[in-house]
This record gives C-alpha cells, sequence and structure tokens, in this order.
C-alpha cells in the first residue's frame, strides 16, 4: 500500500474503534501494534520495551498528578463553594450578574486545575443550582458554564500543554506563559459577550438593584485571597525561575493543603477522596501518553513523518493556506476525537512540517490548546457539554446551543493570534532565560 492509503487505514481503525466504544488508548494503541506488525511483524514489537520506559520517564509528566491533586484537594475541601460565593459579590454590579461570576470562577479554578473537566465540575456544580433558582436562562447559564470550563486548558497550568511540551522538547514554564495573555483575553471576551447580551435582552438574567456593604466586599475579598496566594505561589514561582513547573505543582499541593486546612473542610477523609480521584485521572492521561508513544515509534519505524514532511513541503502550500489546511483539520478532529487524543495523533506527524514552515513551536502550542479547548464544546463527543449535562436538569441541546455564541467568540481569538502572534509571544519572549 502506498502512503496515503496506509494513513488512511490506520486513520480508519482510530476512528472505527472509536465510534464502537473503545476508550483513547486502547483506540490509539491497536492501530499502532498493527501498522509495526505489518511493516516488520513480531520483529517490530521489540522496540516498545524501551518506548514503555522512555514514555513514563520524565520529569515533566511528574508535574501532571502533582497539579491534579492539588485541584481536587480544593475541590473535595469545598473551597470552590467559597471562591464562586466571594465572585459573585464582587462582580454582582456587571451586567449579566452570576453569569458573570461563571466565567469569572472559571478563570480562577482554572489557574489552579490545569483541567477543563475539573474547572466545569468544580464551578458548574454549585453554580447551576444557584443559577436555576434565580431563574436565569438556561441556555447561558449552561454556555456559559461549558465555555468557561475550557478555560482550564488554555491559562496555565495546563495539562495539555504538559503534554504538548513533552512531545515536542518545549519548555513547558514559556507555555504556560504564552497561554496567559490569550487566556484572559478570552476571559474578557466571554464577560463581554456576556454583558452586552444581558443589556440587549434583559430577561435571561434577573436585575438586582441591591448594593452590597463594605463590610460583604471585605468578606468576599477574604474569599478570594486564598486562591490568589495559591496561583502566586506555583504560577509567580514558574514565571520567575525559582522552580521547574514540577517542583511548583509540589509547592501547590503543600499550599493547597494548608488553604483547605483553614479556609475549607479539610481531614483524612477528604485527602483520601483527593489522591484516589487523582490517580484514577492520572491512570487516563498517562496511558494515553504510552499509546501516543508506542503510535509515534510506529511511524517513525516506518518513515511516516519524513515522507509526510516531503510531501507537504513539496506541495509548496504557502504559510496561510498550511494553517487554512490545518484549521479545517482540528475543527473536524475537535469533533471526534478528546483533547489528549488531538495533541497525541497529530503533533508526531505535523511536528516535523510546523519546522520546515518555521512555526515556533510555543506559539503554535497555544493554537493547538485554543483548537482543542473549541473540541471540548463541539458535538457530539465535546466533554465539557456532557459534563453540564450531568449536574443539571436541563436538555443537552440547550447546553450545545449556549455555547455557540463562545464558539464563535474563540474563533475571533483564533485569528487575532494568526494576525498578533504577539499576543501569545510576548511574556516568553521577557523572559527568555526560564527554563
Amino acid at each position: 500500500m502506498t502512503l496515503g492509503v496506509e494513513l488512511i487505514v490506520i486513520l480508519a481503525i482510530f476512528l472505527g474503534l472509536l465510534c464502537v466504544g473503545m476508550t483513547i488508548p486502547f483506540a490509539i494503541l491497536v492501530p499502532s501494534v498493527l501498522y509495526l506488525l505489518t511493516h516488520a511483524g513480531l520483529a517490530g514489537l521489540k522496540g516498545l520495551g524501551l518506548v514503555s520506559w522512555g514514555s513514563m520517564n520524565s520529569f515533566t509528566l511528574s508535574a501532571i498528578p502533582l497539579f491534579i491533586l492539588m485541584a481536587e484537594i480544593l475541590q473535595e475541601s469545598k473551597l470552590s463553594l467559597r471562591v464562586y460565593k466571594g465572585l459573585s459579590t464582587l462582580v454582582a454590579w456587571m451586567p449579566g450578574g452570576l453569569l458573570q461570576t461563571n466565567i469569572a470562577g472559571c478563570a480562577i479554578f482554572a489557574a489552579i486545575s490545569g483541567s477543563s473537566v475539573v474547572t466545569a465540575a468544580s464551578i458548574g456544580r454549585v453554580a447551576l443550582p444557584e443559577l436555576q433558582r434565580r431563574n436565569y436562562s438556561p441556555r447561558l447559564s449552561a454556555g456559559s458554564l461549558a465555555a468557561g470550563g475550557t478555560l482550564g486548558i488554555l491559562i496555565p497550568p495546563s495539562i495539555a500543554m504538559i503534554v504538548y511540551g513533552t512531545f515536542t522538547e518545549t519548555s513547558v514554564a514559556k507555555l504556560f506563559m504564552a497561554g496567559v495573555v490569550p487566556g484572559l483575553l478570552l476571559t474578557a471576551m466571554f464577560m463581554a459577550y456576556i454583558a452586552v447580551h444581558a443589556l440587549v435582552q434583559p430577561s435571561v438574567s434577573p436585575i438586582v438593584n441591591r448594593k452590597h456593604s463594605a463590610s460583604e466586599i471585605l468578606v468576599a475579598f477574604l474569599d478570594i485571597i486564598p486562591f490568589v496566594v495559591l496561583i502566586g505561589g506555583t504560577i509567580g514561582s514558574i514565571y520567575s525561575g525559582l522552580v521547574t513547573p514540577t517542583e511548583a505543582a509540589a509547592v501547590g499541593c503543600v499550599l493547597a493543603m494548608i488553604i483547605a486546612r483553614f479556609w475549607g473542610e479539610f481531614n483524612f477523609g477528604v485527602l483520601k477522596r483527593a489522591l484516589q480521584t487523582t490517580v484514577r485521572v492520572c491512570g487516563n492521561i498517562l496511558f494515553i501518553v504510552y499509546a501516543a508513544y508506542a503510535f509515534s515509534y510506529a511511524i517513525s519505524y516506518a518513515g511516516v513523518g519524513e515522507q509526510i514532511t516531503q510531501f507537504l513541503v513539496g506541495m509548496k502550500l504557502s504559510r496561510l493556506e498550511f494553517f487554512a489546511a490545518l484549521f479545517v483539520l482540528y475543527t473536524v478532529l475537535g469533533c471526534l476525537v478528546e483533547s489528549l487524543g488531538m495533541i497525541v495523533v497529530t503533533v508526531p506527524l505535523l511536528y516535523p512540517v510546523l519546522l520546515q514552515y518555521g512555526v515556533d513551536p510555543i506559539w503554535f502550542g497555544v493554537i493547538l490548546v485554543l483548537f482543542i479547548e473549541m473540541g471540548q464544546i463541539s458535538p457530539p463527543i465535546g466533554i465539557n457539554l456532557f459534563v453540564i449535562q450531568s449536574i443539571w436538569t436541563g436538555r443537552l441541546s440547550d447546553v450545545v446551543m449556549g455555547t455557540i455564541p463562545f464558539h464563535l467568540i474563540m474563533f475571533v481569538l483564533l485569528a487575532l493570534l494568526v494576525l498578533f502572534p504577539e499576543l501569545a509571544m510576548w511574556l516568553p519572549s521577557r523572559a527568555a532565560a526560564v527554563p
């Protein structure tokens, strides 16, 4: 078979396994093993032992379980309720009321969790009952939470960026920095849309004329301060160059336990549940990473990466045409493949081509994460849609319809990043000494 036919067959097997319900790691691993057997027989499997060791022997990957544990401690200790309560007071003056709190709460929790699902679930469990009780628009309520949750993989720390940095040997710290300005800009765009929508159509959110007293505002600030300290202690230490992302995650876990002890509910039971959830989540993520390394080994063994690079470069696409092709590819994949699956299937194939086009891997990492964000709220398998659906009484169609405006806003940010790469590259360029 020719290269093109082989790739089509492998991708068809991958998508077919996903359609019949096979989990992402096995859906990646099975075609990889079949590809090796087809090209080299049993001898091709001999390298999988080294792949198994090399895929997990990574100091960078050790940050993933630590960041997840930090987020789970805060969630199990019910601190997400406290931060939502404080934000609801501080942003009450803005058009949209609690809808603005959804976005602000997701942005703050995103700077702690590193996970889209954890962010959406944590804020959603707190927000949805209150939004329903106050008769906020069901579609906008669900849509703002599903879309706000996606900030968890753009605003650092981001698990998706850690995995991308591992595959491309790119500085995770600089990837984190590159996500700050786009993440804050996307948050502001989401909040601006909600404000305009609430002004044009006041029925989507009840109007609250009550003014909060100085003491209430002070209490709200006190509810937020622990999270500011935690974010400053983890992300700030990375940006200053004092610690690596893995060391910062360890510091974050310690700070999370201290904060949960004094501001939340922290005991052995909370720690046990947080550890159990962390093990389950990390087992899934790291198994995906292992399967991806096996896939990368398979295509490298067969020389697919080099042939794809030669083929695409030989087409002599302009830089803009190449980006347009990537846009179509990731838009389609975002509707079909889970976020980490998008990274581990496409990056080993496309990374050599990106280098040929002179694309900065840090800038492209932000673009890729933005595409993944879109995939998180794209039917039929956008995972954030199902996370929100699972914790409220409305219809899935309302969740999907509610996310459409936020989807369009993400396309606007994507265009801005292509036209003005400095939005992502300004901060990393100011910290060249950061590892």
